[in-house]
């Protein structure tokens, strides 16, 4: 019996034998047991729900720093749920140690955190730095962000052309805000040719997607009768 054995049973669905495998390695310290097994007791998975724990086994898996064991306590802090206080210093600090360990979605929180001044001081460099570290790794809204950075020439030399490579590689897997932000620049022939078909598309499909910036546009024009649907 090995902790893939866990994975495999997670994986099928089986929660009750997972539970019960991650707890054996859990037990002798494993921090990815602890960390799994915790995520299995915060959404209540073949279990009863237990955020106490969850935060005990997160909290002894971070202290081994376990990657996504830090991003777990990052996403409780940041929202104050799990049994802690809302805290968007401690949210910052463990988002960044799981960031620096290859956790992308923390290189999202980061960076959204560094952009906003959340529990750190604001830098808008240091923002694009790991927005750009999680485009590196597919991430759709760091590349969405990062296209803002860039046409907007925040933190970064302002550059039309790289807003929209970002801002379509958004909105290639569909994300709401990188289809709307795309048929603006369409819109407006900001690093592309103008092309307002395109622009109406891309506001149609963020509009779709539920983008209420996009639905707004989409019922003026049909109020306004300049198109059907």
């Amino acid at each position: 019996m090995n902790i893939q054995d866990a994975h495999n049973a997670y994986n099928a669905g089986d929660y009750t034998k997972a539970k019960e495998l991650y707890t054996v390695f859990a037990e002798q310290g494993d921090k990815v047991a602890q960390t799994s097994l915790g995520y299995i007791y915060q959404n209540g998975l073949g279990c009863e729900k237990d955020e106490a724990k969850a935060l005990e086994l997160y909290t002894k898996a971070a202290e081994q720093k376990e990657p996504f064991a830090l991003y777990n306590l990052g996403v409780l802090y940041a929202n104050g749920i799990g049994g802690v206080e809302h805290d968007q210093f401690k949210a910052h600090k463990y988002f960044l140690e799981a960031a620096t360990r290859e956790v992308v979605p923390a290189m999202y929180e980061v960076a959204l955190m560094l952009e906003r001044g959340l529990g750190c001081i604001q830098n808008y460099s240091e923002a694009a730095f790991w927005y750009e570290e999680g485009a590196k790794r597919g991430d759709a809204k760091c590349f969405n962000n990062l296209g803002v950075l860039y046409k907007d020439g925040t933190g970064v030399i302002q550059n039309n052309q790289k807003a929209f490579i970002c801002f379509q590689r958004a909105a290639d897997v569909k994300l709401p805000e990188g289809l709307y932000n795309l048929g603006l620049m369409y819109d407006q022939g900001l690093g592309c040719e103008e092309d307002h078909e395109k622009a109406l598309e891309y506001a149609r499909q963020a509009a779709h997607k539920g983008h209420k910036k996009a639905q707004a546009i989409i019922k003026n024009l049909q109020e306004e009768g300049k198109i059907v649907f």
